[in-house]
């Protein structure tokens, strides 16, 4: 069942709602009280967002170390701004969210990044069984520059893997060559995993590295054969360009490997029920 924003607004009326369900996930079993050395009972502060132990008045703040730290945008918004992200195919610019929310451009831009810093894979989880690996190019911005840089930092490559029917990780790298993509490669994908690319000779030693390997010729115009194809992270490079070209417009290479994290995201969670649950679910990942 999909999870609208009528349910958010249900769900989460108000501050106090949001806060209650911060505190439920990060203490489920209760909060423990550092003074009392033991799980006491806590009450949600009038003022302010912390709760207050009920023995000896000892405060916690569940928004530390969250997103929401020392942040004076409401709950809600916040909330609201996680569910709208997490609601488009493509994405959504920070300027529309700025529209939709009412709040200033510079308050969306850090709410925007903040909750896409979320969007990180776990780079101690390598994708296993049938992967694709690629590597596309990014157009650089016309006005900079006529060509695409290969200096870490300029850089506008990105290489992908994607774990058929899981999920996908995205690295932005400073170069195509075998020197950066193979040492992202041996990171991200178990060498028990049969990996999928094309002609490209930086793959041509995966054997040795313990993977199966099979690859397709794009210079013969062979893109299937049998099992062998790239398609998956094809699609996933046709998603991200038409998003950063429909939505954001441009990226900063500063910024790309943040956007990248977003539509593998949306890719690895794309058959969950809620995508707002999944990325919510995340809060945590920073305390």
């Amino acid at each position: 069942m999909k999870y609208t924003i009528k349910d958010l607004r249900s769900d989460f009326p108000d501050d106090a709602a949001c806060l209650r369900w911060l505190v439920e996930f990060l203490y489920p079993d209760g909060i423990f009280c550092p003074i009392d050395k033991k799980v006491t009972p806590h009450h949600a502060m009038r003022t302010r967002k912390s709760y207050s132990c009920e023995l000896c008045g000892h405060h916690v703040h569940p928004t530390a170390g969250t997103i929401f730290h020392k942040s004076s945008t409401p709950l809600t918004l916040w909330f609201e701004a996680i569910f709208l992200i997490t609601a488009t195919r493509a994405g959504i610019s920070a300027k529309q969210l700025e529209r939709t929310l009412g709040v200033t451009y510079k308050t969306e831009w850090r709410m925007f990044h903040q909750i896409r810093s979320m969007m990180g894979d776990d780079p101690d989880k390598n994708l296993f069984g049938e992967v694709e690996v690629d590597e596309t190019y990014l157009k650089a911005d016309p006005q900079k520059r006529s060509s695409v840089s290969n200096y870490r930092g300029d850089s506008q490559i990105i290489f992908g893997m994607v774990e058929r029917g899981g999920k996908a990780k995205l690295r932005h790298v400073r170069s195509a060559g075998k020197r950066v993509i193979v040492p992202e490669l041996l990171k991200g994908i178990s060498t028990t995993s049969t990996v999928y690319s094309d002609e490209a000779g930086i793959y041509g030693k995966l054997a040795v590295w313990g993977y199966d390997h099979a690859s397709v010729v794009h210079r013969k115009n062979q893109y299937v054969a049998g099992r062998v194809h790239t398609q998956n992270v094809e699609n996933l490079w046709s998603s991200m360009k038409r998003g950063i070209t429909g939505v954001y417009r441009h990226v900063d290479p500063k910024y790309l490997q943040a956007y990248a994290n977003e539509y593998a995201f949306r890719y690895s969670y794309r058959k969950s029920p809620s995508m707002f649950w999944a990325l919510l679910g995340r809060v945590a990942s920073n305390r």
